[in-house]
């Protein structure tokens, strides 16, 4: 009797063991600025994939209008970490405010400034912008940003154009095809919508691939990566460094996966109705993915750049660009799991 008793407790523990409560997962809370976007696509794809779970961390996606709201979400302290775009770390530097990414996933950064269908026979440069109304995800986040350079570029002042949030899924493609808005800076799937129901649609200003981002920013220019407060990174290494594992395994499969097999793990509520543009607007992005998740510091400088051309506060903060970023994680990740960092 007592064999038998002692074997049912060993089961039951065994049992206990092997539960997922057992494993006592860290919570994680990731702010994402705009999860339907493509660019944002690892992110969303590590916790379709289970890669999160198997790197020990129990994480919660919050997905919320653009970079700006997922940053005050992240400093405000109802979210952990924010996947949005590397240059709020340059930029928030000139405020004293230490944020700092471990981890890229986009080498590109994939906006693209549109003009709105209807009204394409009176704006043919970015300099006809001048007083016209211009759609961004949310003020402050990085499609304004990219906005407010392309006016400075161009011999504009950088506040002649009105900034409307408008989204960057479904609200943005509706408020360019009712011409709430002249044009937009957008980012895929929307843009190959757009180009879907509009083929001469015009393109003022694009950054989904090499050659293009070359030719606007006169170097590469890091988009979309996972980063925190410094002191959150600093006490928090060991979920910090799950969480780049996850990245970095999920960068592997993308690489290694049809665009197909990408899109079949993604939520259907963001794939949408139309699956062919869907996974034409996929096969645009993915060379946009990075393959090593490092921060090229090069394209760390070209972000400090172009926001010291936009921007006098940070023209004048003499910001340490080195202190935004760290590649420890991505290269401690290579040396214990194998995952690429080249």
């Amino acid at each position: 009797m007592t064999d038998i008793l002692g074997r049912i407790a060993a089961a039951l523990f065994a049992l206990v063991l092997a539960s997922p409560l057992a494993a006592a997962e860290t919570r994680i809370t990731i702010a994402v600025g705009g999860g339907a976007c493509l660019c944002y696509l690892p992110t969303v794809l590590a916790k379709q994939l289970g890669e999160f779970d198997k790197a020990g961390l129990s994480v919660d996606l919050v997905d919320l209008k653009g970079g700006s709201d997922a940053l005050k979400a992240v400093l405000g302290g109802s979210a952990d970490v924010v996947s949005g775009y590397f240059d709020h770390c340059v930029n928030l530097a000139a405020k004293k405010q230490e944020l700092k990414a471990f981890v890229v996933y986009d080498r590109y950064p994939g906006l693209v400034l549109v003009v709105s269908p209807s009204h394409a026979k009176e704006i043919n440069s970015v300099k006809d912008l001048a007083g016209k109304k211009v759609g961004v995800s949310a003020p402050g986040s990085s499609t304004d940003f990219f906005l407010k350079y392309l006016l400075k570029k161009n011999g504009l002042d950088p506040t002649s154009a009105a900034v409307i949030g408008v989204g960057l899924g479904a609200t943005a493609v509706a408020a360019m095809e009712q011409g709430q808005i002249d044009a937009a800076v957008m980012l895929d799937p929307s843009v190959t919508v757009l180009q879907g129901a509009h083929p001469d649609l015009k393109i003022l200003a694009d950054t989904r691939t090499q050659k293009d981002t070359l030719a606007t920013f006169g170097g590469e220019y890091p988009g979309g990566a996972l980063y925190a407060t410094a002191s959150w990174v600093a006490s928090h290494e060991k979920e910090t460094q799950a969480l780049t594992n996850a990245i970095l395994s999920t960068l592997a499969w993308i690489h290694s996966h049809t665009p197909e097999d990408i899109m079949a793990k993604m939520p259907e509520e963001m794939v949408g109705k139309d699956k062919a543009l869907y996974l034409a607007a996929l096969k645009n992005t993915i060379p946009m993915y990075s393959e090593t998740g490092k921060m090229d510091p090069k394209g760390a400088d070209a972000v400090l750049a172009v926001f010291s051309e936009g921007s006098p506060e940070v023209a004048k903060a003499n910001i340490d660009v080195s202190k935004t970023y760290t590649n420890t994680f991505v290269e401690q990740a290579k040396k214990t799991t194998g995952l690429n960092a080249k």
